[in-house]
């Protein structure tokens, strides 16, 4: 690799850091939802729904950044998705009902981040194929740590200015971060077959599609996704009523989870490099079984409400950082973008089941034990899961 490229690839890199520390901020959501309501005047789980329309919007994005990425480069789609997110958080400021807000924070918003998160982590993968799980845990660690610094930014920004202000300048900040990152980036080459230690392993997205370890992936993708972005969504809601914990002591559920993911992210990122990825997978359906058996069937106190989260927070981290490197196991480098993309819908589906299942039956416990049962049947199909045949060359890896 000549040093200009290398250059290029660590200022992508850096870039890529850069946006998604700003992408990450949507995971602040929650501090945001008692006064929407009271805003708008409407309960607290319409107003959350918000989150989960931004987390489908957010999925839908992401299977289509391969495209536009294609089209238009993806410093140019960096730049779109910045300037977006700027005008996303500008009108969520000015939404007066509960329309507005699900168009602006939810699908706006959402579409933003989802076309520059898959595709800026994909990219800045492909750039460094000899160290897959390790960038992926950077890009992805930045996306977690800008929920963590996001979450004191905004919280300041709230204290000082308001609910209008604070988005607004939420909207400036997240923008001017992503349009430096943009700047930075450069598209990575075309991996030649020699770079993939899978050779012959490059699917295109209609041949994975026809392998039964594709939907496989994509429903253990799917579980993990429900549990953790449901739990993250209501965590503080779950504190306060399921536990009865003042506002104040369940609002520190936001830093737990954002510093479990967080260490979710790096744990299980930099351990992929070093075992086999799908049982890293494997793990992270553990830890997050152990987290679901104590929000489900034992008395809870502060202290164990607070583990609990964080198993599921840590394992939803390490299993969206793990899954684009696993999914380029299976499939090929070429293509992840658009591979993983529609594996990546899990994401905004498995946001939206929650909500609307909590809905319909009426609070956390139904959703909880339908994450249960779903992490049982994907526990055993990570077990079982084998490595599809190569598409040309019989080398097989299993």
């Amino acid at each position: 690799m000549t040093k200009e490229m290398n250059r290029t690839r660590y200022l992508t890199l850096i870039g890529t850091i850069i946006t998604q520390f700003a992408l990450g901020s949507v995971y602040t959501w929650s501090l945001f939802n008692a006064q929407l309501s009271d805003k708008l005047d409407e309960p607290v789980s319409q107003v959350a729904f918000a989150f989960g329309l931004l987390s489908l919007s957010l999925a839908v994005a992401s299977s289509l950044a391969g495209k536009l990425q294609e089209r238009f480069g993806v410093r140019n789609v960096t730049l779109g998705a910045g300037v977006l997110l700027g005008i996303g958080f500008f009108l969520t400021a000015h939404a007066s009902n509960l329309a507005m807000l699900y168009l602006c924070a939810g699908i706006l918003v959402g579409f933003a981040d989802g076309t520059g998160y898959l595709m800026t982590l994909s990219n800045c993968v492909k750039w460094f194929p000899e160290r897959k799980g390790l960038i992926s845990a950077c890009s992805i660690g930045a996306y977690g740590l800008g929920s963590l610094g996001f979450k004191y930014i905004n919280l300041l920004l709230l204290s000082n200015n308001g609910l209008e202000a604070t988005f607004q300048l939420w909207g400036l900040i997240a923008m001017s971060m992503v349009l430096v990152g943009g700047m930075l980036m450069k598209d990575a080459p075309q991996q030649a077959a020699s770079v993939q230690q899978t050779e012959s392993r490059d699917f295109t997205l209609a041949e994975a599609m026809r392998k039964p370890q594709y939907w496989m992936l994509a429903l253990m993708f799917l579980t993990a996704c429900m549990s953790g972005l449901y739990v993250i969504g209501v965590a503080k809601d779950i504190g306060e009523k399921m536990v009865g914990l003042p506002a104040v002591v369940a609002a520190n559920a936001v830093a737990i989870i954002a510093m479990a993911n967080l260490g979710g992210r790096l744990v299980l990122g930099i351990l992929s490099d070093k075992m086999s990825r799908i049982r890293v997978i494997t793990i992270a359906q553990l830890i997050t079984l152990a987290g679901m058996v104590l929000l489900l069937f034992v008395p809870l106190n502060a202290n164990l409400f607070f583990v609990a989260v964080a198993c599921v927070a840590f394992s939803f981290g390490g299993t969206i950082t793990v899954y684009p490197s696993l999914v380029s196991d299976f499939f090929g480098l070429n293509n992840l973008t658009k591979n993983y993309g529609v594996i990546y819908l899990g994401f905004g589906l498995g946001s939206i089941i929650g909500s609307i299942v909590a809905s319909l039956f009426g609070g956390f416990m139904a959703t909880f034990n339908l994450i249960l049962v779903l992490l049982v049947v994907a526990l055993v199909l990570s077990l079982t899961i084998r490595l599809p045949a190569p598409v040309a060359v019989a080398a097989d890896r299993g």
